[in-house]
């Protein structure tokens, strides 16, 4: 027993001193700072792909604390040229290391690049995370060469052209060279280009059809010149032309309508379906009230995955209730199984309720996602009669248990590159040192990330578990001191306010967006200059946006003026909060009358702010459940939304979707 405790005591001696050594080495005096400085400027010399001065700043880190990274970014630039040997023995000498991934990674795309398919396939199998969808074109592509039969899975795959690149182009030339694709195939990516704004991926498709390749670029770039010279002859040209329709039909959709119906005696009745399902979706990103009509001329075309999705919205718009049902079960099976589209396929039965066994149908569907802890997870929840509770906390995660977690190097290079503000590489390192972790584990690197303040790593690594759990990680609530006396004098609901700031920022406090955004809530500073102006701050500065108090003081302030004027409904003023109150104006003017506040939230044009709204919203329930330590309903708090203008009587007596 005494020998234990000594073990204990002294793996978490040795872990805190690793973790400082390693964390903090390279902060102690100018040597160490010079070496950071020399790090970032290695890594930014890769970026550009200069290697001679990555070579330069490489041989200055000699005896730099992560060796590995140094390496990497020494290769990197000269992948292509280096000697096989050399990077299998990078890899010998990291084995199991991230970094080591991340190169396998980047010389799987090289070897695709030579068909190389021999040392492809003998290192695609050891590619542990396999998440790269070029290298997965690579992988069909080298089976396909083999004469196996992808197809199948080619087409589940090849669904956004915009990131398609060499290899997924190569892997459709193939397919189509050996007979896997036929014509609709490529047409069908021809149009997906089209929709995706991928301009070269349809100039490569059409070169393989021997097609005019200029027509095709002019179809997606310059839509107006495209339709102005007229639908041409032949399938080639009538595909060309639906492109350039849905183009158009971004910028305008009466002149795609007027450039369709002109062009109809030409197109074929198949042809016409397809081009009034691209200028469909177009319309329904505007949530115009003539894309019902253009969906139902669009009937018998073959849907995109954002096609079908979006009519399917725009028939739960419209309490089509039918077509909702009819759209859904038309998905692909994997589409089907998202939990969106299980929930509303439930929905739509429960709202027809023909019969019991439709009934019966609908609970099983909501059974199967009701313990998911997403938005739809937790309605379904609701329909199944029970309420989102917060489980009882297990044993406390004890020193012991986090001993282990500070003494992995993997963790422990995560500190280094978080204390560096490179964000990418510790969670990289951090979530790779996740791997094969118990779930009692993964709590306790949790909370060896909270000992440490990287919040955002302990609500991700919280997340993760599914029996044992532990919602004051998931769900933090730091700064409370500063939180509750400006939400408790602002009015403001506590939980909402934390439910936000879970999704803008993780409680990352220096984290920054790509347009500005700073600070716990995320405040831009246009809108900080704004709000200190209202509220009477006369000394503000943007610098100030970094500061905890002034950041949630400026945020709440905010969010409570957006509140306001979205007539108190906290739906309407998230997705302002993300979208820009314009926005949401312009989304809230489409409605005629008052809508299931879930069915606004799945119409949302912009896939970020909808994701975004469901998060915060679902974030908010389990944050009111914690502080206020009874059930909640998030059905309750969604409520509807309505047009401006509308009395709260009339919402409760007019609510879209009722049963």
């Amino acid at each position: 027993m005494i020998s234990a405790l000594k073990w204990i005591a002294g793996a978490a001696a040795f872990a805190a001193v690793a973790t400082t050594s390693l964390a903090r080495a390279d902060d102690l005096g100018d040597d160490g700072h010079r070496a950071d400085d020399s790090f970032l400027l290695l890594r930014d010399a890769v970026r550009q792909d200069d290697a001679s001065k990555a070579d330069f700043y490489a041989a200055r880190l000699g005896d730099y604390s992560i060796p590995s990274y140094v390496e990497y970014y020494r290769l990197k630039p000269r992948l292509k040229d280096a000697p096989y040997a050399e990077i299998r023995d990078f890899m010998k000498r990291y084995e199991g290391q991230a970094i080591v991934d991340r190169l396998r990674n980047d010389w799987l795309l090289d070897l695709g690049r030579k068909r190389d398919w021999a040392t492809f396939d003998e290192q695609l199998p050891l590619f542990v995370l396999n998440d790269d969808t070029q290298v997965k074109c690579y992988a069909l592509q080298s089976r396909a060469l083999k004469g196996q039969k992808v197809a199948g899975e080619a087409r589940e795959l090849l669904t956004a052209p915009n990131g398609y690149g060499e290899p997924c182009a190569g892997l459709i030339a193939t397919l189509y060279q050996a007979g896997q694709f036929n014509l609709d195939d490529l047409y069908a990516q021809l149009r997906l280009s089209g929709e995706f704004n991928a301009t070269g991926q349809a100039r490569r498709i059409v070169a393989l059809l021997d097609g005019n390749e200029k027509k095709a670029v002019q179809a997606v770039d310059l839509p107006a010149i495209a339709l102005a010279k007229g639908v041409g002859s032949g399938r080639g040209e009538h595909e060309i032309y639906i492109v350039a329709i849905g183009r158009m039909a971004k910028t305008s959709a009466k002149l795609a309508v007027l450039a369709l119906n002109k062009a109809a005696s030409k197109l074929s009745p198949q042809e016409q379906q397809e081009a009034w399902a691209a200028v469909a979706l177009q319309s329904s990103y505007s949530l115009s009230p003539e894309t019902t009509e253009y969906w139902q001329k669009s009937n018998g075309a073959a849907l995109s995955i954002d096609q079908i999705q979006w009519k399917t919205r725009i028939a739960l718009r419209n309490g089509d209730w039918k077509q909702v049902e009819k759209n859904i079960r038309a998905m692909p099976a994997s589409l089907r199984a998202d939990p969106a589209w299980v929930y509303w396929l439930g929905r739509a039965l429960m709202v027809q309720a023909g019969s019991i066994q439709a009934t019966g149908e609908a609970m099983q569907l909501f059974r199967s996602i009701s313990d998911q802890s997403n938005f739809y997870g937790l309605l379904a929840l609701e329909e199944t009669g029970k309420l989102i509770t917060i489980p009882l906390p297990g044993l406390p995660i004890t020193q012991a248990e986090i001993a282990p977690i500070a003494a992995n190097p993997n963790f422990q290079r995560a500190l280094k590159f978080f204390g560096m503000r490179l964000r990418f590489e510790g969670t990289r390192e951090w979530n790779w040192g996740l791997r094969g972790l118990s779930e009692r584990e993964h709590l306790a690197a949790a909370e060896f990330a909270r000992q440490n303040n990287i919040l955002d790593r302990m609500v991700n690594t919280s997340d993760r578990t599914r029996i044992q759990v532990d919602y004051t990680q998931r769900y933090p609530s730091p700064h409370i001191d500063i939180m509750h006396p400006t939400t408790q004098t602002l009015g403001l609901d506590k939980a909402w306010v934390y439910g936000l700031i879970r999704q803008e920022s993780r409680f990352i406090m220096d984290a920054q967006s790509h347009v500005g955004a700073s600070g716990l809530m995320q405040v831009m500073p246009s809108t900080g200059r704004w709000v200190a102006k209202k509220i009477g701050l006369t000394d503000f500065a943007q610098e100030m946006l970094s500061d905890v108090r002034t950041n949630i003081l400026l945020g709440a302030n905010y969010l409570n003026m957006v509140l306001g004027n979205m007539d108190g409904s906290q739906v309407l003023a998230t997705a302002a909060y993300n979208a820009g109150p314009g926005r949401l104006r312009s989304w809230r003017s489409t409605l005629t009358k008052p809508m299931d506040s879930a069915v606004f939230i799945e119409s949302i044009p912009f896939v970020e702010t909808r994701t975004y709204v469901k998060n915060v919203m679902s974030n908010t329930t389990y944050y009111a459940a914690l502080f206020e330590g009874r059930p909640q309903s998030l059905k309750a708090r969604l409520g509807t939304v309505a047009p401006r203008g509308y009395t709260e009587q009339e919402q409760q007596e007019s609510s879209f979707g009722s049963r």
